[in-house]
Formats: structure tokens, sequence, C-alpha cells
């Protein structure tokens, strides 16, 4: 059966879902909810309905599903809209603006029995299903330490958009990029029970952060350090890694992630695995093998996944709830840096 899938948010992301739904076997497209300019230009091409709000929309016609993809503000209340009128949907993360109004939105779902998903796109990543099979199979041990890193540069005209919002407290990287580094990190490592952060706006002088360095403790007894910055001449980032992005050129030989247990250590996206082949020490030599991944697109893969929820086949991979744990994480890593000590999730 294929289903029919409204996008809400006509701006670069929502441009993206509008293309892999459009492009889908298992959805077509219905509708293109936005107020703006670009509307009429996007239903024209793609000959569907455009409507104004969802007000409107829901008036006029009930999709099989909804993808959200409007400005963070509007994320909770769009969403309870959808819940109201019993239709699913993917939220963009992050799943609210605030924790308070997340917990509403999915709190809502729950009790409405409607499935609400947060659009964390990497977690329909080949590359992270293969490495949370390969730390979910024992084969690293207990995982002991996790590092990552997000550094890349973001060129100066990014900071000029909207009039210069991104310069000011809330459009730093913490709130718009960490929170997909850390929503990888808890599918792959667990729970983040705790965290500590230190910002600078050193490089740039704007009044957000440009720099941050965390650290986690995670439920299992794992600690993790994470190094962010977008004012950083590196390619380390999943972005520039991946190959999962053509917008990016791409470094394959680097790596964002590096997760350590007693048995071993897998690196991601290399997936390089290196595991003692008998006796544990740092005298031994590793047995090394690198992974294969059968690459595919996240977001089309979401769009996938999305139709399976709809029609009854598949539970959430990243619900609302997901997307709610995420942000507390993100949450406190901002008290932790404000207040400069550790934070309790």
């Amino acid at each position: 059966m294929t289903v029919r899938i409204a996008v809400a948010g006509a701006g670069l992301i929502g441009r993206r879902h509008i293309e892999e739904v459009d492009a889908s076997r298992s959805a077509e497209l219905a509708s293109i909810v936005d107020p703006g300019p670009a509307g009429p230009e996007l239903a024209s091409k793609y000959d569907v309905a455009l409507y104004g709000s969802l007000t409107e929309m829901f008036a006029a016609d009930r999709p099989d599903g909804v993808i959200l993809a409007t400005p963070n503000r509007l994320h909770v209340d769009g969403g309870l809209e959808c819940v109201a009128a019993g239709v699913p949907v993917i939220v963009e993360k992050p799943v609210g603006d605030s924790v308070e109004g997340a917990t509403r939105l999915v709190e809502a779902g729950v009790a409405a029995g409607v499935p609400v998903l947060t659009g964390h796109h990497r977690q329909h990543s080949p590359i992270m299903r293969k490495a949370r099979e390969i730390v979910a199979s024992g084969v690293l041990g207990r995982i002991v330490a996790v590092t990552g890193t997000a550094m890349f540069y973001k060129p100066d005209d990014y900071f000029d958009v909207g009039g210069g919002w991104r310069r000011e407290p809330g459009g730093g990287p913490i709130l718009l990029n960490l929170i997909h580094e850390v929503n990888n990190l808890q599918s792959l490592v667990g729970d983040v029970v705790r965290v500590q952060a230190v910002t600078s706006n050193a490089t740039r002088g704007f009044p957000v952060e440009d720099t941050a360095a965390m650290i986690f403790t995670f439920a299992g007894g794992a600690l993790g350090t994470f190094l962010l910055s977008d004012t950083a001449g590196s390619a380390r980032s999943w972005e520039q890694t991946s190959q999962e992005n053509t917008d990016y050129p791409t470094y394959p030989d680097e790596d964002a992630y590096h997760i350590a247990g007693t048995d071993g250590s897998l690196s991601i996206p290399t997936m390089r695995l290196r595991t003692f082949p008998g006796k544990r020490s740092w005298y031994e030599p590793y047995e090394d093998s690198v992974v294969e991944v059968e690459r595919s697109d996240p977001l089309a893969n979401q769009v996938a996944h999305f139709a399976a929820v709809i029609r009854g086949e598949a539970e959430p991979i990243v619900s609302g709830r997901d997307g709610l744990t995420t942000l507390r994480v993100v949450d406190a890593v901002l008290q932790a840096a404000q207040t400069g000590r550790p934070t309790d999730v």
C-alpha cells in the first residue's frame, strides 16, 4: 500500500523531504504546507495541493502522514495539531524547542496512540545500523569509552541568514549540530546520564559559542569525550566522513567516532574493527578488519520506514521519546557550560 505524506515546511530540509517522498516507491507526496513564497513554486513543480497551514490542510484533506520541517519554534504546536488529527508525524529535530514543550508533544502522542517520530535521519544510515549491530554483538566486550568529533568550518555568509540570528545564543553548534551527535552516540553506547562542558567564542567573537568540549557519562559506566567546533579547518565530522551527503566533499580516511571496549574497538564511519584474537594486552597484536557496509541515503530510508510505521508494519526507530531523551542531554550540556558544574540528565 502506497501512503500519502504531506510535507510542512519548504526550507532546505523540507525540500529534501519533498524530493525523497516524491521519489519513494512506498509513498506519494500528498501536499505541501508552507505560507511563504517558496510554496507555490514547489507545489507547481510536484503538481500537488498547497496549503498555508496545517489547519487549512486538515480542513481539506487528511493525509496518511506528515513530515514536519518547519522552524524549531513551531515543532511542538505543529506536532500537537497532527496528533489531534490522528495523523502520524515525523518532527524534524529537535522534537521541540524546549524540553517542556517536547514532553507535552510526546505524552500527547502516547495518550492518543498516534505515532510521533523524530527526524534524526542518521539513525536510518546503514553505517549506523551496522555499527549498532557490532556493538550489540558483544565483539568489543564491555564498552569502556567513546571519543567523537564534529569539527568543520561554516563559511562567513552562513551567519548572515535571517538577520544574523546564528550569531546569537541559540544559533550556535550546540543546539544546531550537537543534537545529531548525541543521538548517534546514545544509540551506540546507551543513555547519557551526566555531562560536563566548556565552551568558547574566542575565534569568531560572537555572543554564541563556536567551540565546545564535553565529557559524557553513560548509564553503563562508559565515559565519552566530544569536541565540537564550527570554526575548525577539519574534516572530522559525520558530513565529511560518511559519504552520505553529496553537498559536502568527503574524506573517507577520517573518522567521526571511536568506540573502545575491553575486547576491541570500532572506528566510524571507516568501520575499522580491531579485536584481540586471544590474550588481552597492549603487547599483543590486534586482528584488523574493515566491516563492509552497503551504502544508501538515510533520508530515503527514513521515508520508507515512516511508510511502514503508518501501515502498522514497524515500530519507530527514532520515536518522539528518543528525540526527547536527546534534547534533554543537549539542554544539560548548555546548563553545564553556563554553570561550570557537572549536570545530571
